[in-house]
Formats: structure tokens, sequence, C-alpha cells
């Protein structure tokens, strides 16, 4: 179980987004995840007419450290550390550490 998931709230902690609020696209096995508007790289794209892509210079968000990153808390509006509890009838949630409530409502 990952601390940080698809959909999550967060905030970047450092890098040249520092402060940045966003929405984690998508999460990738080595450690990485794609955070909506942060980390834009410009990448110079070829032409391809069967496919109807244009070419020129995009701008493309890339991967981020999942170590730069923490949750968003919309209780402080802070991002904060998560942790895991096991519940009663067995199940994992995960928590902030700072007040223990269920990041997942």
């Amino acid at each position: 179980m990952n601390k940080i998931r698809k959909n999550d709230r967060v905030v970047v902690v450092t890098g040249k987004d520092k402060g940045r609020q966003s929405t984690v696209l998508q999460v990738f096995a080595n450690g990485k995840a794609l955070v909506q508007g942060v980390n834009i790289a410009k990448k110079h794209q070829k032409p391809n007419p069967n496919l109807g892509i244009q070419g020129g210079v995009i701008e493309k968000e890339m991967p981020i450290q999942i170590s730069n990153l923490m949750v968003l808390n919309p209780s402080t509006n802070k991002g904060e550390r998560v942790g895991f509890k096991i519940l009663d009838d067995g199940k994992k949630v995960r928590v902030f550490k700072s007040n223990g409530e269920r990041v997942d409502a």
C-alpha cells in the first residue's frame, strides 16, 4: 500500500515547484508520480501525420519523486506525513500522523 495514491491532493516540498498544490495523475512503481501542472519540461516533438500529432516544442509534465511530495490535509491546509492504521475489522487505512484522522474520508 502506497502512502500517495492517484487523485490525492499533494503539496510539493522541494524543488523548483516548491509549495505548489495539485492532484496526482499517476503513480509509478519506481517511486515517482505524475502530478498535474508540476515539473513541466519542454519536449521537442516530431510530427507524425499517421497519428495526427503536430510537431514543435510542447510543454509536458514529467514524473517527480514521491519523497518530494506530501499529502494535503484539508483540515489544516498543509502537507502532512501519512502513516497506516489497522482497524478492528482488519482493514488497513491511511491516517495523518499529526492528528490521526483518516486520509480517505
